[in-house]
């Protein structure tokens, strides 16, 4: 019995003394790799630091160049619209309550020029009530479609928590 002890006695200090030789290296490459995470971790903020550095210098041609980006599809956009017989209808209707304003304002001046009284009221230009509905159908079709995706972002969800997805 007394062999057997003493033959896990040495196996036990023959091993210890390999993780003693071991665990040096180890050691080391646990620095190593900790100090080149945290040179990474350096560069990255530097670059990152650099990178907010230059967008701080051109943040105003970068927003400039943003609100303009939009102004072909604008341009394609009122040339569609133009081309809509609903659209032209609607911009004749318009039109001649310009007309009228511009009726009352001439018969305005008429009045004042020959000194009578003014008796012709102001003209008054009423909101296009169209964007309002038009606004209305879109936010009723946007909604239902953010719904729609409400449910399917859900869905994954719930297929990711059941193992399906």
């Amino acid at each position: 019995m007394a062999t057997e002890i003493e033959k896990a006695a040495e196996r036990v200090a023959k091993l210890r003394a390999q993780a003693d030789k071991l665990s040096g290296p180890l050691a080391d490459a646990q620095a190593q790799l900790e100090a080149a995470q945290e040179a990474e971790a350096a560069r990255r903020a530097e670059r990152a630091a650099d990178y907010d550095r230059q967008f701080v210098k051109n943040w105003m041609e970068r927003a400039d160049e943003a609100a303009h980006s939009g102004d072909d599809a604008h341009a394609r956009f009122v040339e569609a619209l133009s081309a809509e017989p609903w659209f032209a209808a609607y911009v004749e209707y318009r039109a001649a309550r310009y007309r009228r304003m511009h009726v009352l304002t001439a018969a305005q001046s008429a009045q004042t020029a020959l000194g009578d009284v003014v008796t012709v009221p102001e003209p008054r230009l009423y909101d296009a009530q169209i964007l309002d509905e038009i606004r209305r159908a879109i936010e009723q079709q946007a909604s239902a479609l953010g719904a729609q995706y409400a449910d399917e972002l859900r869905q994954a969800r719930e297929d990711h928590i059941s193992r399906k997805g």
